[in-house]
């Protein structure tokens, strides 16, 4: 009978630690249970999208405000278009707010910081970002000083 109850409790206690990695690698990939909420679309666009994915952070003033719908390349402009939900409490982003792709820490994520201008009209459903800030491409600025091409 007590050896019963042993292999219960481990049974029990091996189901709660896979439950526990099962929230951590939901948390750690942005994947979620509950809806996303009211949403509306902005886009922006820019020459380097660098490691930008769906999914991917939206923050402004380090608050997270939405999430990257999708990063497709403009058959146009042949510059990356990226698709951005934000969430639809946060109405007021001025109209020349411009949109930085920026690294959290030194290899982190990717993700998009909004630096929100000074227009007195808001960004609403289908606008685009007034101004971006392309990726930072660490590979290419040491191959270009290692060039020569630094001083250009």
């Amino acid at each position: 009978m007590a050896k019963r109850t042993t292999e219960i409790v481990v049974g029990l206690f091996i189901l709660a630690g896979g439950a526990a990695l099962l929230f951590l690698a939901l948390q750690v990939s942005g994947l979620t249970f509950k809806p996303a909420g009211d949403t509306y679309k902005v886009y922006a666009y820019f020459n380097d999208a660098g490691g930008l994915a769906p999914r991917g952070r939206v923050s402004m003033a380090g608050v997270t405000v939405g999430r990257i719908r999708d990063v497709s390349l403009d058959q146009e402009t042949f510059q990356a278009k990226v698709v951005i939900d934000i969430e639809a409490r946060v109405d007021s982003i001025p109209a020349d707010s411009s949109a930085i792709i920026r690294t959290s820490g030194l290899l982190g994520e990717q993700y998009i910081d909004i630096s929100p201008g000074a227009d007195m009209e808001s960004l609403s459903d289908g606008d685009t970002f007034y101004e971006t800030q392309s990726a930072l491409n660490l590979e290419r600025m040491i191959s270009n000083f290692a060039s020569g091409q630094a001083a250009d």
